[in-house]
């Protein structure tokens, strides 16, 4: 058992070291990746040196920092695509992104978090830049309520218990605002995340009549008042049951 519980923490290890790869940090060194998973550099050397044997990690030997390997981007190769939201869904959130001249985002929940899986950025001056691969709670964010507004109830329990729960977002009018999302279908929310930006987003729901993901639309309070978002909402509700159509 105790063999076992130290195969596991390995592993759990080595994909800790994997996630401390982002675009912003495309390399590191041993230093580095040591603070980042707060462990002893020996025993990430050994962990460094399996990944990198293995692929999933190359050395720059001048420089010795890490960066991710070929065998991560072979992996990658073999994920489905004919359903997949992000690249099926892709030239309906360009021609959306053009017709209303805002950023336009994709989620899915991931237990208690929404994770942007694709985004087309706006190509004004001024403008929510959204990066592809982001974790943000469910609490706030109308992406955010529309997942959970949507999700069973199981998981809305697990959310509003969750110790993570923000002190400043009310939980009895957070459920009330659910009820509110799944009444109307959809959501819109400002300056609940970010300072000076807004958002309204609603539901796609496929065939089978589960919610596919969520379907943003956002950018400065300055351009998107009340009134545009609702506006917006009616669009977005339309686009989104034609990609809903595409999805299983």
């Amino acid at each position: 058992m105790e063999d076992r519980k130290l195969t596991v923490r390995a592993v759990e290890r080595a994909l800790d070291i994997l996630l401390c790869f982002t675009k912003e940090n495309d390399d590191l060194s041993l230093t580095e990746i040591a603070a980042k998973i707060s462990l002893h550099k020996s025993t990430v050397h050994r962990l460094l040196t399996t990944l990198e044997e293995k692929g999933f990690l190359m050395r720059n030997e001048s420089t010795e920092k890490y960066r991710l390997g070929m065998r991560i981007w072979e992996l990658s190769t073999h994920l489905p695509t004919l359903d997949e939201p992000a690249a099926l869904l892709l030239p309906a959130m360009e021609r959306l992104r053009d017709r209303l001249g805002e950023t336009v985002s994709l989620y899915l929940r991931d237990g208690l978090e929404r994770v942007r899986i694709q985004a087309v950025q706006s190509r004004q001056a001024i403008r929510r830049v959204a990066q592809i691969g982001a974790r943000l709670p469910l609490s706030v964010g109308a992406s955010s309520k529309v997942l959970a507004a949507y999700a069973p109830h199981e998981v809305q329990i697990r959310l509003l218990a969750d110790p993570a729960w923000p002190e400043t977002v009310d939980r009895s009018l957070y459920l009330e605002q659910l009820k509110e999302i799944t009444r109307r279908g959809y959501a819109t929310s400002f300056e609940e995340r970010e300072p000076g930006a807004a958002a309204v987003a609603v539901p796609i729901i496929g065939r089978n009549g589960s919610v596919v993901a969520a379907l943003s639309l956002s950018g400065p309070v300055s351009r998107l008042s009340r009134e545009t978002l609702e506006e917006y909402a009616v669009i977005l509700t339309e686009n989104a049951a034609e990609m809903g159509l595409m999805m299983g």
